[in-house]
């Protein structure tokens, strides 16, 4: 994660506490180190943001406290309504919903005279097949991959036997035909890939996995380079 990236997530993630957060919390969520942390804030005071506290105490943002508006360019905002419209088409029911939200966000947000030009969908996702649908709702298992937190499910092979797995899922790929969770699998010992549309049931644990997303994703690009 780029330090700009991650200057905008530590104020995201103040934005939406009422309880102080440490040093300690905002480095293990981000994976980086607690240096890293103190550097990060000292920036984010010396560009004003009004953050309070100190090392040790936890660190609070003051209430009311917005990010200034984007200005984005046209083809900025092209990208942002074409990777909607995929994903409106092809995600699942939940981040389906929040795709044409965010169509509808940014076109009440654009200028009159970019409003008119480029809700025009005169750029769109071409569907060549439907997706299968997913045998159960991923959203909690997009959770978990925030959360860092094992999922117990029951999943079917190719010859439909179903076995019971234990994984540390940190990726979903949203493919033309199917979705794909890539994750750690305790039965296997290894990292696999799990269709979700062989998910029969799914149960977000409350434990989180050791390994960090990080490791798990090198792990996963290394041992596929052709996929990643």
């Amino acid at each position: 994660m780029r330090r700009t990236e991650r200057l905008f997530a530590i104020i995201q993630m103040l934005r939406g506490r009422r309880r102080p957060l440490t040093a300690q919390q905002l480095a293990s969520e981000l994976e980086v180190g607690v240096r890293t942390i103190y550097r990060d804030m000292a920036e984010l005071v010396a560009q004003r943001v009004p953050v309070r506290g100190e090392a040790g105490t936890g660190y609070v943002i003051d209430a009311g406290y917005d990010l200034p508006p984007l200005t984005l360019t046209t083809d900025e905002v092209e990208a942002a309504l074409l990777g909607a419209a995929w994903v409106a088409q092809r995600g699942d029911a939940t981040l389906a919903r929040g795709a044409r939200s965010l169509i509808d966000k940014l076109s009440e947000s654009l200028p009159q005279h970019l409003r008119l030009e480029l809700m025009d969908a005169h750029l769109r996702p071409a569907r060549a097949r439907a997706p299968l649908p997913d045998g159960v709702d991923i959203a909690p298992i997009r959770a978990a991959i925030r959360e860092r937190l094992k999922v117990e499910i029951a999943y079917a092979d190719n010859a439909g036997k179903v076995s019971a797995r234990i994984i540390w899922p940190f990726t979903v790929a949203y493919m033309e035909d199917v979705r794909v969770v890539a994750a750690h699998c305790e039965l296997r010992g290894d990292i696999r890939h799990f269709r979700t549309d062989r998910i029969r049931t799914a149960h977000v644990l409350d434990e989180k996995y050791p390994e960090s997303q990080r490791a798990l994703r090198k792990r996963w690009e290394a041992q596929n380079p052709q996929r990643t």
